[in-house]
C-alpha cells in the first residue's frame, strides 16, 4: 500500500494521520524519506488544508467537507514547491526528490489524458510512464479507473502558481506570502474558476489599500 494521509473525523474524535508504507526499511533495503510527500500530504499540504476546512464552522456542511481534486491535489502539489523557502530541502538530494516527483505528475497528466482522450491502449500507457514495470502497471489502472484524477493535479498546481505569480506581480513589495496562503486557504475547497476569481478580489482590495 502507498503512503497516504487520512483525514481526521467530522467530530474530531479521531485525528488526521499520515501513513508511511515503510516496507523497504523492512525489507532490509533502507528507507529515503521523501521531504516533497510529507509537504505533499502534512504540512502545509492535505493536513494543513483539509483542517483549516473542517474547523471552519461559518461553512455550510457541503463546503466544510466537500472536495475538488483540482483544489485538493492542485495545492498539495503547490505546497512540494514551497520546500525552498521553508528551508526543507536541506541538499541537493532533497530538490531532486521533489522535481522527479513532478515530473512523474507531469507524466501521469499525459497518461490521463492518452487513455481517456486520445484512445491509448494500457499498455501503450504503461510504457509511457517512467520508474518500474509493476509500478506504472498500478498506476496506469488507478487512471483508467478514475478519469482525471491523476490530470487535476498539474492543472490544479499550474493555477495556484499563476494565481501567485500574479500576485506579486501586482502588488510588489507588499505581497505578503503568509496572508496569500490564508486567503487561498480561507474557504476550503472551491472550483478553480471560483477560487481565481476570489484571489482576483482579494489582490485589487491588498493593492487599493496599499495605495491609500
Amino acid at each position: 500500500m502507498p503512503s497516504s494521509y487520512e483525514a481526521p473525523s467530522p467530530d474530531g474524535s479521531r485525528i488526521g494521520v499520515f501513513y508511511l508504507n515503510a516496507s523497504a526499511a523492512r525489507a532490509g533495503r533502507g528507507q529515503i524519506v521523501s521531504r516533497s510527500l510529507f509537504l505533499h500530504e502534512t504540512v502545509p499540504g492535505h493536513h494543513l488544508q483539509v483542517a483549516l476546512q473542517r474547523e471552519n464552522a461559518s461553512l455550510p456542511d457541503f463546503r466544510r467537507f466537500g472536495w475538488y481534486n483540482a483544489y485538493g491535489e492542485g495545492w498539495a502539489l503547490y505546497s512540494e514547491s514551497l520546500g525552498d523557502e521553508l528551508g526543507v530541502y536541506r541538499n541537493r538530494r532533497d530538490r531532486l526528490d521533489m522535481l522527479y516527483a513532478e515530473e512523474f505528475r507531469a507524466a501521469r497528466l499525459v497518461v490521463d489524458v492518452g487513455i481517456h482522450e486520445k484512445g491509448w491502449s494500457k499498455q501503450r500507457a504503461i510504457d509511457y510512464l517512467p520508474g518500474t514495470r509493476q509500478n506504472a502497471e498500478l498506476e496506469v489502472e488507478r487512471y483508467m479507473a478514475w478519469p482525471g484524477q491523476a490530470l487535476a493535479y498539474k492543472v490544479g498546481q499550474l493555477r495556484f502558481r499563476a494565481i501567485r505569480t500574479k500576485a506579486e506581480a501586482t502588488l510588489g513589495p507588499a505581497f505578503d506570502v503568509r496572508a496569500f496562503h490564508d486567503e487561498l486557504l480561507a474557504d476550503g475547497s472551491l472550483p478553480l474558476g471560483v477560487l481565481e476569481a476570489k484571489m482576483d478580489r482579494w489582490i485589487a482590495d491588498q493593492k487599493n489599500r496599499g495605495a491609500k
